[in-house]
């Protein structure tokens, strides 16, 4: 009775797939490569010669790490609304749109993060936190002192060289 060699590569393959998904699922140092990336947008907001950041609350992801403010892209919305409707909803202030930056692409654990950043400049209202713990507005040279998101780090060194 002949078998041939397919049954054998079939085994081997099974085996190795099955072996590739468990450490794909199950090693937690091992990222998911299958992992949708999530567009957010944010605000570097200049306030004369400073710069408004904000730091994460306790119960966030990541919590108490420093970040520009904004969030995710709704489906049909453009980055610039985005990031004009975030403002004003975490913060409660209205901005003006000056400049992009280069998108910050990451690879979280959990989530794979395209960044894009938007150089603005505060037009009106009073700063109101409504998801972050605290807020600094700081000299572009202080930025680089704060325990940063890691998504946001590639951002805030371009920021500091223009």
């Amino acid at each position: 009775m002949y078998h041939g060699s397919y049954g054998l590569v079939r085994k081997v393959f099974i085996f190795e797939l099955t072996s590739w998904k468990k450490t794909a699922t199950e090693n937690e140092n091992t990222v998911n490569l299958y992992m949708e990336m999530v567009r957010v947008t944010c605000a570097i907001i200049e306030l004369g010669a400073k710069v408004l950041v904000v730091q994460r609350s306790e119960k966030m992801k990541m919590p108490l790490k420093w970040e520009f403010p904004g969030g995710k892209i709704e489906p049909n919305e453009s980055e610039e609304d985005c990031i004009i409707r975030e403002i004003r909803e975490e913060l409660d202030i209205k901005i003006e749109i000056l400049n992009r930056l280069s998108p910050s692409n990451f690879r979280y654990p959990t989530i794979s993060v395209q960044l894009i950043p938007f150089i603005s400049k505060h037009l009106s209202g009073v700063i109101k936190l409504k998801e972050h713990n605290q807020f600094l507005i700081l000299r572009k040279e202080e930025l680089i002192d704060l325990d940063w998101a890691e998504a946001d780090i590639s951002i805030v060194k371009e920021y500091m060289n223009i």
